[in-house]
């Protein structure tokens, strides 16, 4: 493990069935998320890397998870077969700033129960992990803005593309720079975007 291992947070509950994992590289908001989840009555162990969020784990086989998309040393999406081994009805949240459609459906099909865009609170992010069934959420009042929609495609072939950026390029007809600028940023903000 890195040196980031004495970062690793671990509440005191004793409920072994409400494990807990959280992996995010943003330290302040993993803090917050942790200690309200810990209010929440979950068990939790958080900590900011794909290789620390492996190795946990590994080790004790949570129940919950909540995995950042995208972390210094890789993808929240790398975890989750690793979750999936340890404990094969874990529910798994993937939980990022860069929220799009294509990798909300990576991360379904990798095993994740839901997907939620930052800023997410505790309650939003207990009531992703705990839901049952299928329910759909209500139609949005305000359907995505033609930036968004070029946004979302973009993600889309992306994620296609094994998020190779040359591959996703050129399929985009696209210069490669481009590609990455507009990859590195977030998502277009809507008119209605509420600011965090």
């Amino acid at each position: 493990m890195s040196n980031a291992q004495n970062d690793i947070t671990t509440s005191s509950n004793d409920d072994p069935a409400k494990k807990l994992l959280i992996v995010d590289d943003d330290r302040p908001f993993r803090e917050r998320l942790a200690k309200a989840m810990e209010r929440q009555g979950f068990l939790v162990t958080a900590v900011e890397s794909v290789a620390e969020g492996m190795a946990v784990a590994k080790l004790e086989a949570p129940h919950y998870a909540v995995l950042d998309l995208r972390l210094e040393d890789g993808s929240g999406l790398d975890i989750v077969p690793i979750i999936r081994e340890a404990y094969a009805e874990s529910r798994i949240v993937i939980l990022t700033g860069y929220g799009n459609i294509a990798t909300a459906v990576a991360a379904v099909k990798a095993g994740a129960v839901d997907y939620l865009a930052k800023p997410a609170d505790a309650d939003q992010v207990a009531a992703a992990l705990l839901a049952q069934g299928l329910d759909l959420p209500p139609p949005p009042e305000n359907p995505m803005s033609a930036d968004r929609v070029r946004w979302e495609h973009i993600q889309r072939v992306y994620e296609q593309c094994d998020r190779n950026v040359s591959e996703t390029a050129r399929r985009l007809k696209m210069h490669r720079r481009t590609l990455q600028r507009i990859l590195a940023k977030r998502a277009p903000r809507e008119t209605n975007d509420v600011m965090p």
